[in-house]
């Protein structure tokens, strides 16, 4: 073990080998999307049992496809990992908020929280590689609708985990991280309780800025701590909807601009 965590360590040191080993992440990703869609979710969905069971099944198994991802990335020294707090992850009814640094902080979250449901970009119905996963899991498109805040409430009262991004995009790097009010408002609506992922990407990398070939001089580190439970009805209580998620939207605000920076 000593061994091949050296060998992780001095691979991971030299720039050539960090970008040949990022662009073979960039294409193992788009090939296993879909080797997902064509060869393994239809064999994981054609065993028979009810419609929640098959879901179940293909969240695992797009789960543990970006978990052997991620350990890629680490074992060829791409990025080095932390995840604090993962234990915590995956109560029935909680809403995980994570503020969204790089595209690698999806892989990792999703990769370690195997069966959640998760509000992704509602262009990667059209991707190709990523169309035949999203699909299978049931994950929810954030097209910015009405119907879409009921769905993704509907998922927490029916006792699913749900993973949202609530910036919708990737964070400005140097800025604070900023909310649109939909995850609260979702939160209000269905969620027992929310729990706030803060993430960390240093030095930046995959930011809507940085293409992939950019990469750093230095190793990516990646870091995401679990922060504390935070009670819904501490919000909603003796408040309408409406006043309630913009008190939990304000809140989230004040916390990830200090967590953040801690």
């Amino acid at each position: 073990m000593d061994l091949a965590a050296d060998t992780v360590t001095r691979r991971g040191d030299f720039w050539a080998w960090r970008f040949v080993c990022t662009a073979l992440s960039f294409a193992l990703f788009g090939i296993g999307g879909i080797v997902l869609r064509v060869a393994v979710l239809p064999v994981v969905l054609a065993w028979p049992a009810p419609e929640a069971v098959r879901r179940r099944r293909a969240r695992r198994t797009v789960g543990r496809a970006f978990w052997l991802h991620s350990q890629f990335m680490y074992r060829t020294g791409t990025v080095v990992f932390r995840f604090d707090g993962v234990e915590r992850l995956g109560q029935p009814g909680q809403m995980i908020v994570a503020n969204h640094p790089s595209l690698i902080d999806v892989v990792y979250l999703i990769g370690h929280v195997p069966e959640a449901n998760c509000v992704v970009k509602h262009s990667l119905w059209k991707n190709p590689c990523m169309r035949g996963p999203v699909t299978a899991a049931g994950y929810i498109s954030n097209d910015g609708s009405a119907e879409m805040l009921d769905r993704a409430a509907d998922v927490l009262r029916d006792g699913q985990t749900l993973i949202i991004f609530p910036e919708g995009t990737r964070t400005t790097p140097g800025e604070d991280p900023v909310f649109h009010r939909g995850a609260a408002a979702i939160a209000v609506r269905g969620a027992r309780v929310v729990t706030p992922v803060f993430i960390t990407v240093v030095p930046t990398t995959l930011t809507k800025a940085e293409p992939w070939y950019s990469v750093p001089k230095r190793r990516v580190h990646v870091r995401i701590r679990v922060g504390d439970d935070i009670p819904v009805a501490a919000f909603s209580e003796d408040a309408p909807a409406p006043i309630a998620s913009r008190r939990l939207n304000e809140h989230l605000h004040h916390l990830y601009a200090r967590e953040l920076k801690a």
